[in-house]
């Protein structure tokens, strides 16, 4: 169940990343953000980045060995996304609407590091 999570994880990731880079503005807007030339760039390399590590944690859990390094990183990342949103929010940069996304991002961050753990149980 915790390995079908991740998965499901790992692809809502990789399909609101690719929304992000296609749809850099009308994102922006939507959890209240000022849209400009440069602030939907930045938003859209944001999004690149969100579908390479989510591809590296399918990979890594599909890989058979469920490379334990790949899943550790993948939730720092998740960690990390959490907090830059949240201190997005608290800086007025979005809105509390996108405490919702930094909420998914500190779940699954979660859920990620308690699979890593087990992987790390399972070696020893």
């Amino acid at each position: 169940m915790l390995y079908r999570g991740i998965i499901a994880i790992a692809i809502i990731t990789l399909a609101t990343g690719l929304g992000q880079v296609v749809a850099a503005p009308e994102i922006l807007a939507l959890v209240g953000a000022k849209v400009s030339s440069t602030s939907a760039h930045f938003f859209a390399i944001i999004g690149m980045f969100m579908c390479l590590f989510s591809a590296l944690l399918l990979q890594a859990l599909k890989s058979g060995q469920h490379a334990a390094f790949a899943m550790f990183w993948c939730g720092m990342q998740k960690f990390g996304a959490a907090a830059a949103i949240g201190l997005g929010v608290y800086g007025n940069i979005f809105s509390a609407l996108a405490l919702s996304v930094a909420a998914f991002d500190l779940l699954s961050g979660i859920i990620i590091l308690v699979y890593w753990k087990k992987l790390q149980k399972e070696k020893q």
